[in-house]
């Protein structure tokens, strides 16, 4: 990483951040190139720490918007000092910021796509439940696939086909992270799961006080996992639409994924009892199958390199 010494420091801050979380989608994963790992931990430590507004307790609604309206106006150039935010001394805002400004000249990235995901975090303060599948896409739209194109975008990629997919597989992780953590997300009041999905299968919240999954929720979730299946199997494209260890780190994202729905449908989607992670030997296995990677029709992926 090139420049100043204070930059340099600025993404070493990002970076020590990125990687003491943990988090289903991989960030600055070992597989992408060492040259990309500082600007995604950057993207990740703008992130991040946005979500950590809208979500710490302890901090009322309005001082959350407040915390995530400012986050915005500084990332279109406005200057608030870092005490406006609470204080992060492992990272703190002016250090993100420096960080992220020389990642978005260095990438040309977009403005709207973070706007997109801190539109998202502005929406977990305000909105707990969904009526349809069109208002958690449109969630998902702008929670999950920005992190998919801006990827691409730090790897060179500005294709239509591959942003299409690319957000097929975001969405999907970010549906399959709900189905995992209902148990976890109903007691703090937030329910993912579409409305005319659990009114069809007959199923009523109020089972879900009592930490029990009926039939009929039983019957809603997997309407849900069927419909994230297909869209894994949507944005798989994806994964063979890239080259060098981009292809890879995707492999290994959508076959983790996957592996979740996997575990959840074993179990009856019943997280109350059992929620369903992975582990030392599915990192083995989805290594293997990132390396063993075929098309559907069980046609071998081309080598790196080759079209």
């Amino acid at each position: 990483m090139t420049g100043s010494r204070e930059l340099q420091q600025a993404y070493a801050a990002c970076q020590a951040l990125a990687e003491s979380h943990y988090e289903n989608f991989p960030v600055a994963s070992r597989l992408m190139p060492a040259r990309l790992r500082p600007h995604v931990a950057a993207i990740y430590a703008f992130a991040r720490t946005a979500d950590d507004f809208a979500d710490e307790p302890g901090r009322e609604p309005d001082e959350r918007l407040r915390l995530l309206d400012e986050w915005g106006r500084r990332l279109d150039g406005e200057h608030f000092p870092d005490g406006r935010f609470p204080p992060d001394k492992q990272c703190p805002p002016d250090m993100v910021f420096s960080a992220l400004a020389d990642t978005r000249a260095r990438f040309d990235l977009p403005a709207q796509l973070f706007h997109d995901l801190l539109s998202a975090f502005k929406q977990d303060v305000v909105t707990t439940r969904y009526a349809s599948w069109e208002a958690v896409l449109d969630y998902c739209r702008r929670s999950a696939n920005p992190v998919g194109r801006l990827v691409l975008r730090l790897s060179g990629y500005r294709d239509a086909g591959l942003d299409r997919a690319s957000d097929a597989v975001c969405t999907a992780l970010q549906l399959t992270n709900f189905w995992q953590d209902l148990a976890i997300d109903w007691p703090r009041g937030r329910l993912y799961v579409p409305e005319e999905v659990w009114r069809t299968a007959g199923a009523d919240p109020a089972a879900l006080e009592h930490g029990r999954m009926t039939p009929e929720w039983t019957a809603a979730m997997r309407a849900c996992g069927q419909y994230t299946r297909q869209l894994f199997a949507d944005g798989r494209p994806v994964c063979d639409g890239v080259r060098g260890r981009l292809r890879y780190e995707l492999r290994a994202t959508w076959l983790g994924g996957s592996r979740i729905l996997d575990r959840l449908d074993d179990v009856d989607f019943d997280v109350f009892a059992s929620r369903p992670a992975l582990g030392t030997s599915d990192a083995l296995v989805i290594a293997f199958g990132a390396a063993l990677w075929r098309r559907p029709g069980g046609t071998p992926a081309p080598t790196p390199g080759h079209p």
